[in-house]
């Protein structure tokens, strides 16, 4: 296909010359409408391109396909069959591969370290879960996706399973054996979802991990936002394969998707796929090499992860070297801490930190000049480190203790009649809400999920060195939401 076309942003271009008058949302009207001190902040040309699709960057009966030729070049782009963008982020979009592969009722395969947006799906969607349970490093303090073993005896304890859903990359950049998973899904005649959000990157270089559509999956779920050049929000889901229906698919989307998606999030996944398309493996090659530059000079600083740290048979299959991750636990401070120490004093944002690393993704929209910000920022850090708040100890539960019996499905648990009880007191209940430390938001305890004491040990001592959790109804922790015995 010809991918120097970009039909949403040349549907955009055109509405533009053509200088339509609107009479129909958004109300903004290409921005006359919009406060004088709006638009010296966000800008004049992000409300001008804000144009409904129906009626705007398309007609009455969408006959134009604006949307669904950008859709097809993706899905070529991608060695995909089909692709699918969402203006709800990755959120919903794992939230649609499940109710298309499983009915209420019926059981799926999903590996525990799956991210909270994939609870919530299991949750909205009535779906059993079979629970496959990650690999847990005790020197890293890190859970590995799920083995093709570990998939297969998820198989044997529910071979009714409609289907899998597998979490790869984490947000530590390791990665699962797709293409071995993918063939214990198949011969069971089940499709396989790969939940790829930090994956947008990898169908364009040889050199990154397997991308999901060339190794064997049926769906994938991706987050253009988050290693592309997308917008926030922009994600894509793709499919390959006949396990799955893809009108059906669409019909699952239609029940999440907005009715009002935004012209400037499709016009983000259509430019950076054409940019991707037409330039990606030059530029992933550019970024590749900084981060190889990078790494080699954070290395002097602080301990850095490795591929041959992680990769091995029983740990991880691959790793993503553009995932940067800092081990802070020689300076003896948290990564909490060094996440608002370099915010503060040199105003560079990472994204993960937890009780002890932090991580950096390098991009292909980074250079010298953001490298040069990140190391300077390092070095300052290392030299102040002592002065710093220590690190205050984590009662990290052992290999195991985060596997939880599931007393209640998730859905009859987040629904059902519940109380709050003190966190010590919640020992040995059943939980009615997902507690999830984030990033990266895999939760310590789900709705369904018999309270442990190592859990309440583990999330305690972590409020009390830093973590951060958006989920609890209580956000000091205090009290924990469980089901109520006596209804």
């Amino acid at each position: 296909m010809d991918h120097s076309q970009a039909p949403v942003l040349d549907a955009i271009a055109e509405y533009h010359r053509q200088g339509h008058v609107p009479f129909i949302p958004p109300g903004h009207k290409q921005g006359r409408g919009v406060d004088r001190r709006v638009l010296d902040v966000l800008g004049e040309d992000v409300f001008r391109s804000d144009i409904i699709m129906m009626n705007g960057l398309d007609d009455r009966m969408m006959s134009q396909g604006v949307l669904a030729r950008a859709e097809e070049l993706m899905a070529d782009a991608v060695d995909a069959d089909h692709a699918f963008f969402s203006t709800c982020g990755s959120s919903l979009s794992v939230k649609t591969c499940i109710i298309t592969v499983a009915r209420p009722g019926q059981q799926i395969l999903v590996s525990r370290n799956a991210h909270k947006s994939v609870i919530a799906g299991v949750i909205i969607s009535g779906v059993e879960p079979v629970w496959v349970h990650p690999r847990w490093d005790a020197h890293w303090q890190w859970a590995y996706p799920p083995s093709p073993e570990d998939v297969a005896d998820g198989f044997s304890r529910a071979p009714d399973a409609a289907g899998m859903l597998l979490i790869t990359p984490t947000d530590y950049g390791t990665c699962a054996a797709i293409r071995a998973t993918a063939d214990v899904c198949h011969r069971h005649d089940k499709p396989l979802i790969v939940d790829e959000a930090w994956g947008a990157h990898l169908p364009f270089h040889p050199d990154l991990p397997s991308w999901a559509m060339d190794a064997g999956a049926d769906l994938c779920v991706t987050s253009v936002h988050k290693m592309g050049s997308g917008l926030e929000q922009g994600s894509v889901y793709h499919l390959r394969g006949d396990r799955v229906d893809p009108k059906v698919l669409k019909l699952r989307a239609d029940l999440l998707d907005t009715t009002s998606p935004s012209a400037l999030v499709y016009a983000g996944l259509d430019g950076w796929r054409r940019q991707m398309a037409e330039n990606g493996k030059a530029l992933l090659e550019g970024a590749l090499r900084l981060a190889a530059a990078v790494r080699g000079r954070l290395r002097d600083l602080v301990t850095v992860v490795e591929r041959e740290h992680v990769v091995s048979p029983d740990r991880a299959d691959d790793h993503d070297p553009l995932k940067i991750i800092m081990d802070l636990s020689e300076l003896g401070i948290t990564g909490y801490t060094a996440n608002e120490w370099l915010r503060e004093h040199h105003q560079v944002d990472v994204g993960l930190s937890d009780h002890r690393r932090i991580a950096a993704q390098i991009t292909v929209a980074d250079d010298e000049e953001s490298a040069l910000r990140l190391v300077t920022a390092m070095t300052d850090l290392v030299a102040k480190a002592a002065d710093l708040p220590r690190a205050k100890p984590l009662d990290l539960p052992e290999p195991g203790e985060l596997e939880l019996e599931q007393a209640m499905l998730p859905r009859a648990a987040h629904f059902a009649e519940a109380e709050h009880v003190p966190a010590r007191e919640a020992v040995g209940r059943i939980c009615a809400e997902t507690l999830s430390p984030y990033p990266p938001g895999v939760p310590a305890a789900l709705p369904g999920e018999v309270i442990t004491e190592a859990v309440v040990d583990y999330l305690l001592s972590g409020h009390e060195a830093g973590m951060y959790l958006p989920d609890p109804t209580d956000p000091s922790l205090r009290t924990i939401r469980v089901v109520d015995r006596a209804r």
